[in-house]
């Protein structure tokens, strides 16, 4: 069977789209990790699959290169690009993922995600690293120059500690800069580096927030696929809502694969 498919980056993030409207798509995990591969496949960090949704705007059906479920927030900036070009949306759209329903809105150039809300719950300070739970869940360690860290090697030591094993995580290293943060992520599911990740950014500059005292309501993050920006509320007793995700969304090519 031929199937029809378009790539879209979202800072380097980039997802193979698939439109499922009308059809019933169902694959392994096996074909996913060889349509994600980048040898023998097209090469992506994720596959997704747009699909109606009787209330909201869409569905995004999200798959890890691995082929495990998960939800990815540059993944859901580059799925509302997918769906304005397909006519499904304008500008402000409401569509479901993994986690519960977001909200979406394209400023221009710019596509932005609404989080999901983290409360104390979602938050855990250990020792002067950070656990911070924003869709997906990520570890986050401060450190000096970000880019002398050998972020595979470090990453996967932290992924596979037995408390993160079974479930697995996502690691970020973080530098603080004069304005903002510089962030490097190795991703659960991928197993290795990403040039960007939405929700590890997202927990990133939430960490940020808490690490430094600050009352600000918007983090800028360098990645190194691109710059991410974090509009936030920062609530009483260290919780967070009005959590956005805002950067670049871009189509890259498309195509036709065969399984």
């Amino acid at each position: 069977m031929e199937y029809h498919f378009v790539k879209y980056q979202g800072t380097g993030n980039d997802f193979i789209m698939l439109d499922g409207r009308g059809k019933n798509f169902s694959f392994s995990s096996d074909q996913i990790k060889k349509i994600c591969d980048r040898k023998f496949g097209i090469g992506a960090d994720g596959l997704i699959i747009l699909l109606d949704h009787e209330e909201l705007d869409f569905e995004m059906d999200y798959y890890n290169a691995d082929g495990s479920k998960s939800f990815c927030g540059n993944g859901s900036r580059c799925a509302q690009a997918f769906a304005r070009d397909l006519g499904m949306i304008k500008s402000a759209s409401e569509f479901l993922a993994i986690d519960g329903k977001h909200e979406g809105a394209i400023e221009g150039e710019l596509f932005a995600t609404r989080m999901g809300d983290v409360g104390t719950d979602r938050i855990e300070k250990i020792g002067d690293d950070w656990f911070i739970h924003t869709g997906s869940p990520h570890y986050i360690r401060f450190v000096g120059e970000v880019d002398q860290i050998d972020v595979f090697a470090e990453g996967r030591k932290i992924r596979n500690l037995e408390e993160y094993k079974e479930e697995g995580t996502n690691v970020n290293f973080v530098q603080i800069l004069e304005n903002g943060i510089k962030v490097r992520t190795y991703e659960r599911g991928v197993e290795d580096e990403t040039l960007s990740c939405g929700t590890g950014v997202t927990a990133a500059a939430l960490a940020y927030v808490l690490k430094k005292h600050l009352s600000a309501n918007e983090v800028f993050v360098e990645t190194k696929g691109g710059n991410l920006s974090i509009r936030l509320n920062h609530r009483a007793e260290n919780s967070f809502d009005s959590i956005w995700l805002v950067g670049p969304a871009m189509r890259v090519f498309d195509g036709i694969f065969n399984l």
